[in-house]
Parts: structure tokens; C-alpha cells; sequence
């Protein structure tokens, strides 16, 4: 996961430095930043119309240029950025969808039920023609759509009785607009009571109700009063303008930030003393000014901050953001770190699908599971304190220049979503070109693994896993392949008796601990020829002994077989060790007793304990073959701790047989892992 930030955030900072270089080079072929102001003189007049559609300002009595102009100087500077998006969107002729309602529900839920929106509805009367037009409604719906005015038609033929309680007798427009100033209010229906029906007449309408809703200030006295003022809104923004309403935008985002900020239109046309403006900070108009609890921030003077519904609205949320904001976020930035797997991992196509499936989903699910609580834990009403430092947190952070470009990016990048798609792909070949170079160094055979070999793989594992008991005390990988018969499920569905046996894969053998037996002293051969000889006839009927005991228990197959503590004190009793002439014993098993052996004689070597496991009981000899452990010999020990030969405890345990000679303690499960004692200073050896 870790891994799959880093890439991430070095994704974002490729990101950043690509968009400083499209700056670069668009400033060596044109010579303009983009937040370079524009003088609305040098600019046609089909370009001063697009700019004043934009920012939502009426033209249609505005028939010269110089009228035009003024009117884009009255609204606010004009930066390059602007006036680029300003043409681009409308080159682009994109066809805006627009909703049909199919009943009284329907409307309810998408119109009345919406508390932070503006709708425009058009209602067709029963056997009556529509009151707009199919192509003029076409450039109402995308006019209005700029500004986030959704659009639909209710047709009263679906619902002829909801049209009779609502006194929609005849076609007509609706508007819907939040009644009141605070989130979640009441929603108010209007209509459209005007002559002529045209897309400029229409659109003075929406804009006049919408801006009825702006708190608007005409003389200084009100201005000292309302910013002295201190109420609920911890965020406003004042417009000082000479216009006779706000924008289009400025009243659309007015309705989409209710609750959150104060819009205030401070219309300066008629003042004559301006003083108290320059005592606040405002030195000419038109000017963007917004105050916070830490200060005032002047709108317009960073990058990407331009005068449009787009740039206010990113600008806002990063400053008083909601909790589905936040929401939306983080599910783009997790999404975002799921599909680096596709590139991370390695090996058959389908494969790299399997697991970035599994990864969306998992990272999907602990997103959404993560969030549960934190909305829980916001609901309290003492963290009020804890919430307005957190948003305190915000405004610092987001008014900062670095701020302003990432803003400025996301709105490029938003509106080029190609550009951002093979940007990310490229990002992602690269690390699948590394990430395949730094695993064929470690010779790794999944990155030549074909979708053929993945798939039968999986399958193994799948009938493996749902046939058979994970025995194993490790993790199994998830694409290992398991050495048993690929026949074997069906001999399962022949022979319905061998579904109550389980079959045990021995893949854990290789996990078992091995080490060499090693002796602190080595005596000359002769010596040890001759103790060995003299061992084993001593030996010899205790040895038989065991032997013939250990046989009969291996092959019973009762659980009352499983644990004889008599037999595990004898086969634990074994009398020489090859590396020393000396007895070994131990304690009965049931006791817990974690040494095999004393040491009797001390002219003889020891065994070098120090280079067993510390989990594993001391021993000297092998119960499977009943010999004694030779210098140099290669053993292996069990969870349960008992000690053998490596060769000999293999061929028991590939045998079936996947349990301890000793103990019976299945082969394959942990044991709580013990100490030695520490022994005493007063000990001595018997």
C-alpha cells in the first residue's frame, strides 16, 4: 500500500511539473502567462459577448462594442486563462442532457426534495403545445447549464391530477430556489409570468430571482454595518461592483454554498464618499473580497483565479469544504492508488485484472467502512471546537500561492481528460517497465508466467483450497502450485468416501527448521569406534524395544493412540550419543519437560546446544531409525520440538504420516514455542 503512495505522489508531482512546462512553452510562443490581464479593447466583439455569457451578464441591449466593454470592465479583470476557457467551451458543442419526469414522486425528489440547486422546469399542459420551443429550449438548457441550472420537462399527460392540485393549467416555465439562507431549506416554485418568451427575456428572469437572494449593500453606512457585524457565517465574500445586480455565477454559487458562505453584492454605483472602502482594504472596483475569521483574501490576484463559475466554485470548496467533498476526495485519491496494481504486479494479463479487481474492492470497502465511523464521531455536538480548527486549517493551507496552482492544474487537467488518461498511463508503463526489470534481476519465474499457467494454477489452488483443509501453518501463496494429481478431484466425486479424509499437501516440509548436529570436542577415531562399540551392546534391547513400540503405534490409526506417555518416556530414554560416550534422559512428556538429555561423564564431548533452535528439546538420537546423531549429521525438528534425522523424518512424513513419532502432535500445527530452564548453579549432571 505503501508502495502504491509513493507512486501516486510521484505521479502528482509529474503532474505539477508538466503543467509548469505547458506554461513555459505557451509563454515562448505567445508571449502570455495565463494570469496575465487582458485589455478588453484589443478584443472582437464576439469574444467580449462570450466572456459576458460566461460570467452570466445580460447583452441584449447592448448593441456597440463600447457599451459591451465597458460592461466586461465592470465585472471584473480579464485574465489569458479566462478568456482561453471562455472560447473553449464555446467551441465545444456539446449536447446537455436535460431530464424528463415521469410523475409527481419524480419531481418531488429531484426538484423539491434539492435544497442546494436551481431548477428550471417546463411544464406541457394536457393537449397543449410547450411554451418554449424545441430549439430555443435547446439554447436555454445549455445557456443555463453554465452556471449549474439543472433543466427538465413535466409533461401532465403522465400525471394529469398533480397538474390539476398544482394549478398547471396551461404550458409554463417553473423555477426552483431555496426559499431560505440556511442548508437544507425550503424550496419555492415560481413562474414565469413574462410576455415575451426568449432566451434573453427568460434568463433576466432566473438571473433577477436568484440574485433576490444576495444580501445587497448601496450606501457606506450599511457597508460599516454588515462588516462589523458578526453572525453565523464564519465566511463571506463581498463584491464591490458598479453593476445593477451580481452575475449570473456570482447568484449561482450564492444557492450551491448556502450554509457555508455569505454572498454580499455591494453595489457602489451611486456612492460619493468611498473612504470607509479604503479603510477596509478596498481600493477599486470592481473587487472580490473575501473575509475570514483569520483576515481578508483578495480575490483575482493568484493563479487560476479567475472570474468564473468554475474557478469561484474550486476556489470555495477548498476553503469551506463539506464532508461529502472530503468523501469524494479521498474515493478519487483511493481509486487512483488501487489501479497502480495493475501496473505493480506481474505476470499473465489476466492475472493483473484478478488482482485489480480484488484490490478495488478491497480498497473500496475499508474506504467506505473507514468513513462509517468518522461521520459517527462528527454528529457529536462537542466537537464543534475540533470542526472550526479543521476548517481554520483549511483556510490557511488553501489561500497560499502553492494552493493556487494545484487549484489552477486541477481545473486544466479536469477540463483536458484525455491529456490527464495518458499521462497516468504512461506513469503506469514506466513502473511496469521497472518493477519487470528489477524482478527479472531476481530471477523471478512469475514475470514469464503466461495466462494458460496462471489459470491452471489458480485452479489448483481453488480445488485445493475448497476440497481440502489448509493444513499448512504458513500462508500459501496465491499463485503456488501444488504437487498433487490434477486427476484427484475427480477421483473425489468417484469414491464419495475420501471426502472424509483430508488430504494434507506437504508443502510445509520445506518450512521445517533444519540445522547440523555439531559436538563442542571431537575425540580421535579409535576412541569413538570403540565407545560406540561398547554403547551399542548396551543399548541394543532398549533399542528394539522402542522400535517394535513406535511400529505398533504408527500403525494404529485410534485417537486413543495419539498420546501414551509411557511409550514417550521411553522412546525419550535413549542411553548414547555417538558425539559422546554418555546416557541421555528426560523427564516423562506430560510434565513439559524441555530437555531430552544429562550429561554423566565429563571427560566426554557435549553436544553444542547453542546451534539447536531454541524451541526444539535436546536429544541424541533419531527414534525413526533408532541411531544415535553423528558430527556433521543433518537434522530436522517438528513444531511439537522432537528432534530426527532430516532424511528419515521426510520419508515419515511424505509417507502420510503428518504427525510426530514421538507425540503424535500434528506435524503441520504451531506449538506454543517454550524456553529452556536456566540451569542452576547447584546442578549437577547424573
Amino acid at each position: 500500500m505503501w508502495l502504491k503512495l509513493c507512486f501516486l505522489l510521484l505521479y502528482f508531482l509529474v503532474l505539477f511539473v508538466l503543467a509548469r512546462v505547458f506554461e513555459a512553452v505557451v509563454w515562448y510562443e505567445t508571449g502570455f502567462f495565463a494570469t496575465q490581464l487582458v485589455d478588453p479593447v484589443a478584443l472582437s466583439f464576439r469574444k467580449l459577448r462570450t466572456i459576458l455569457e460566461c460570467r452570466g451578464l445580460g447583452h441584449s441591449g447592448l448593441p456597440e462594442k463600447k457599451d459591451v466593454r465597458e460592461l466586461v470592465e465592470k465585472s471584473g479583470d480579464l485574465m489569458e486563462g479566462e478568456l482561453y476557457s471562455a472560447l473553449k467551451e464555446e467551441e465545444a458543442s456539446e449536447s446537455v442532457s436535460s431530464t424528463n419526469f415521469s410523475g409527481e414522486m419524480h419531481f418531488y425528489e429531484l426538484v423539491e426534495d434539492t435544497k442546494d440547486g436551481i431548477w428550471l422546469v417546463q411544464v406541457i399542459a394536457n393537449d397543449r403545445s410547450p411554451l418554449v420551443g424545441k430549439v430555443h429550449w435547446e439554447k436555454m438548457v445549455k445557456k443555463v447549464s453554465r452556471f449549474g441550472i439543472r433543466t427538465g420537462t413535466f409533461n401532465c399527460s403522465s400525471d394529469p391530477r398533480y397538474c390539476r392540485r398544482r394549478g398547471w393549467l396551461k404550458s409554463t416555465l417553473i423555477m426552483s430556489v431555496p426559499q431560505t439562507s440556511t442548508s437544507k431549506g425550503k424550496v419555492m416554485l415560481k413562474e414565469y409570468s413574462g410576455r415575451k418568451i426568449e432566451v434573453e427575456h427568460i434568463f433576466k428572469w432566473i438571473t433577477a430571482h436568484a440574485a433576490s437572494r444576495i444580501k445587497t449593500i448601496y450606501n457606506s453606512e450599511h457597508l460599516r454595518e454588515e462588516w462589523n457585524k458578526s453572525d453565523q457565517y464564519r465566511v463571506k465574500i463581498y463584491l464591490f461592483a458598479n453593476l445593477d445586480q451580481p452575475p449570473a455565477f456570482f447568484s449561482a454559487l450564492s444557492v450551491k454554498f448556502t450554509g457555508r458562505v455569505e454572498f454580499i453584492f455591494v453595489n457602489v454605483e451611486n456612492w460619493d464618499n468611498k473612504s470607509y472602502m479604503a479603510e477596509i482594504g478596498v481600493y477599486k472596483t470592481p473587487s472580490y473580497i473575501l473575509r475570514t475569521p483569520e483576515g481578508i483574501y483578495r480575490y483575482g490576484n493568484n493563479t487560476g483565479e479567475f472570474i468564473s463559475l468554475r474557478a469561484m466554485d474550486s476556489f470555495l470548496r477548498s476553503l469551506q469544504p463539506e464532508v461529502n467533498d472530503l468523501f469524494v476526495l479521498s474515493l478519487v485519491l483511493v481509486n487512483l492508488m488501487a489501479w497502480m496494481d495493475l501496473f505493480i504486479t506481474q505476470g499473465a494479463t489476466i492475472k493483473r485484472f484478478v488482482v485489480l479487481i480484488s484490490t478495488l474492492g478491497t480498497y473500496n470497502s475499508l474506504l467506505i467502512i473507514s468513513w462509517l465511523p468518522v461521520l459517527g464521531f462528527l454528529q457529536l455536538p462537542y466537537l464543534d471546537s475540533f470542526y472550526e480548527y479543521s476548517l481554520k486549517l483549511f483556510r490557511y493551507s488553501n489561500t497560499t500561492t502553492l494552493a493556487s496552482w494545484v487549484r489552477a492544474d486541477w481545473m486544466f487537467y479536469s477540463s483536458h481528460p484525455a491529456l490527464f488518461l495518458s499521462t497516468y498511463l504512461g506513469h503506469g508503463l514506466l513502473i511496469d517497465y521497472f518493477e519487470k526489470k528489477r524482478r527479472r534481476n531476481n530471477n523471478n519465474d512469475e514475470v514469464n508466467a503466461n495466462n494458460l499457467e496462471w489459470l491452471s494454477s489458480l485452479w489448483d489452488w481453488y480445488t485445493s483450497y475448497l476440497f481440502h483443509p489448509i493444513a499448512s501453518f504458513q500462508h500459501f501463496p496465491f499463485d503456488s502450485d501444488w504437487d498433487e494429481d490434477p486427476d484427484l478431484f475427480l477421483e473425489r466425486l468417484a469414491f464419495p468416501d475420501l471426502w472424509l479424509h483430508p488430504l494434507i499437501p506437504t508443502d510445509y516440509i520445506k518450512n521445517l527448521p533444519m540445522w547440523r548436529f555439531k559436538c563442542l570436542g571431537v575425540h580421535s577415531d579409535e576412541e569413538t569406534l570403540e565407545t560406540s562399540q561398547d554403547s551399542e551392546s548396551d543399548s541394543d534391547s532398549e533399542n528394539k524395544e522402542v522400535f517394535s513400540s513406535e511400529k505398533e503405534v504408527s500403525e494404529d490409526d485410534e485417537p486413543n493412540a495419539f498420546h501414551r506417555p509411557g511409550e514417550g518416556e521411553r522412546r525419550c530414554r535413549a542411553e548414547t550419543c555417538s558425539c559422546a560416550s554418555k546416557y541421555c534422559h528426560s523427564e516423562p512428556y506430560e510434565r513439559k519437560a524441555r530437555s531430552y538429555g544429562s550429561y554423566s561423564t565429563a571427560g566426554d564431548t557435549e553436544p553444542d546446544w547453542s546451534a539447536w533452535p531454541p524451541e526444539m528439546l535436546h536429544c541424541t538420537e533419531c527414534v525413526v531409525c533408532l541411531e544415535n546423531f553423528e558430527n556433521g549429521c543433518l537434522l530436522m525438528g517438528l513444531p511439537c520440538g522432537h528432534v530426527f534425522h532430516q532424511n528419515c523424518i521426510v520419508m515419515w512424513l511424505a509417507g502420510g504420516r503428518h504427525c510426530c513419532p514421538v507425540c503424535r502432535w500434528a506435524s503441520y500445527k504451531k506449538k506454543q514455542p517454550y524456553t529452556h530452564p536456566q540451569p542452576s548453579s547447584h546442578d549437577t549432571p547424573s
